[in-house]
């Protein structure tokens, strides 16, 4: 490739996931709005998911259709395997950061769910055996130190009971979603970027739809028409655009340059929350947040270099 098309690759991915990380990072901000009309959490993220299912099932068509891909139809391993990682990376990942949000501020949120680069690498470590420098183990404790700070300060300032259960339902979140990073890591190569991302979301939708209909026998058309208007807020900036730009992003640049650029989404989403839901985070809470934001960079650098 010559050095001037390389470079406008370069620029054109660094852009999509630059603008990608600022959309995802307007989430938590829409669903602390949307709880102001006391909508309840899994109706808000089936609500998500539903305006979501459209877009997902296009792209999913469209991208069985490529050339590639035809004559090459998934096996059933491939099917169930993304099936798995859609359910806990998008299902269970979100529906424990929508519960947790209740009681965590959106600020607090997104740096708890920013440590997921470093539970990637302790899965990689205890499940597959892939050996951790040095390096690495000084950024895991840089990164849970900045946590612990950041944790701290927060529960004396929340006065809410239920903060450490917020927290811990978060992490928890964000765990899933290693989990489907690593498993998407070993699919995507082969499967594709855009069929993976469109049926995994598929999945994931479904199991939402399937569990308010379980828990609430999808009574979803009571709300005020503000959680509507959210909630397809939610559902274009906050996940089918971002997922895709970033998707390509990271086709144009790999995956640790947009980890690296992604790291604007802590920043983002507690300068949204400043303005929009007069959140501030006191002076241990932004330390621990450059603590985090330093030991995941030192990690994903490490994984790109």
């Amino acid at each position: 490739m010559q050095p001037l098309l390389r470079d406008r690759r370069m620029i054109l991915g660094a852009a999509l996931v630059f603008t990608g990380a600022i959309l995802f990072s307007t989430k938590a901000v829409i669903v602390k709005l949307a709880y102001r009309y006391e909508v309840d959490s899994i109706s808000l993220l089936a609500l998500r998911m539903l305006f979501s299912l459209p877009f997902f099932l296009l792209v999913a068509s469209l991208s069985g259709r490529q050339k590639k891909y035809r004559g090459h139809p998934l096996s059933r391993k491939d099917g169930l395997q993304i099936l798995f990682l859609g359910v806990v990376g998008y299902y269970l990942a979100s529906l424990l950061d929508f519960l947790g949000l209740q009681y965590v501020t959106a600020s607090l949120e997104r740096l708890i769910l920013f440590v997921y680069p470093t539970l990637v690498l302790l899965i990689g470590a205890t499940v597959f055996r892939e050996p951790v420098t040095r390096r690495q183990l000084g950024a895991l404790v840089l990164t849970y130190l900045g946590i612990s700070i950041a944790f701290s300060e927060g529960f004396l300032l929340s006065g809410d009971q239920h903060f450490v259960l917020g927290a811990g339902l978060i992490f928890f979140g964000a765990m899933a979603y290693a989990v489907y990073i690593v498993g998407s890591g070993r699919l995507l190569p082969r499967i594709g970027t855009l069929r993976f991302t469109s049926l995994a979301m598929t999945a994931a939708a479904v199991a939402v739809l399937a569990h308010h209909g379980i828990a609430y026998h999808w009574q979803l058309f009571g709300f005020p028409p503000q959680v509507y208007g959210l909630a397809l807020l939610m559902a274009l900036i906050a996940t089918v655009i971002p997922s895709f730009l970033i998707s390509e992003g990271i086709r144009n640049i790999g995956s640790g340059n947009a980890s690296i650029i992604g790291s604007i989404g802590p920043i983002s989403t507690i300068v949204l929350a400043y303005f929009f839901l007069g959140e501030q985070l006191g002076w241990l809470q932004w330390i621990g947040t450059v603590l985090v934001i330093g030991g995941v960079l030192v990690i994903t650098i490490g994984k790109g270099s």
